[in-house]
């Protein structure tokens, strides 16, 4: 079975972290989750007192934060990658320092010593020379940097429909087979000398 390592930071975006685990559930995937405690927090005042059992639900295994020695924290437990939606730049800092301080950094730095595919749903606005830099940094070490950015030229109709298409790009570019993929741009028509 494909394995996914998933977590949840304190970055206000909880929605984005529950469907991203509907989605890989419903795929089939074995889903190992990491949540902070700031998450924790974020989830129930976004979502509700119930959204960690609903993530819960939806995952394998969870692995307290603090649990350096879980199977996550070592390159030769094999995933297809890793997702933290939502990431706070606390999260992008400490990444981009290599800061193991707890599961979920030190998880993301074996993600990219072990050449997998690391996305980090960066959420923050404005931007400040520290976040740029950060991110500059996590980049240049393999991380995929994906801002939970609507795609109005699909015009969601919802919030929902907003978190759905930003769950969907974040799990589309981990490259699984078998998962139902993001709606694409199809272009539209146009006439040709229109843009001469």
């Amino acid at each position: 079975m494909t394995r996914v390592v998933l977590a949840l930071s304190g970055a206000s975006g909880a929605a984005i972290g529950l469907r991203v685990a509907e989605i890989l559930s419903d795929g089939g995937i074995e889903i190992h989750l990491v949540v902070t405690a700031a998450a924790e927090r974020t989830l129930a005042h976004e979502l509700g007192p119930d959204a960690l059992r609903r993530l819960e639900a939806r995952v394998h295994h969870r692995h307290p934060i603090g649990d350096i020695g879980a199977v996550i924290a070592s390159g030769s437990f094999r995933t297809a990658g890793m997702i933290v939606a939502p990431c706070s730049m606390r999260v992008v800092g400490a990444v981009a320092s290599i800061a193991a301080s707890d599961l979920l950094i030190r998880a993301a730095d074996v993600t990219l010593k072990e050449r997998r595919r690391l996305v980090l749903v960066a959420r923050e606005s404005p931007l400040h020379l520290g976040h740029l830099r950060a991110m500059a940094a996590v980049t240049e070490a393999g991380a995929i940097v994906a801002p939970p950015v609507p795609a109005f030229y699909l015009k969601p109709t919802s919030v929902e429909a907003i978190v759905d298409q930003i769950a969907h790009r974040a799990v589309d570019l981990l490259d699984l087979p078998g998962l139902p993929r993001a709606a694409e741009w199809t272009g539209e028509a146009t006439d040709g000398d229109r843009w001469r």
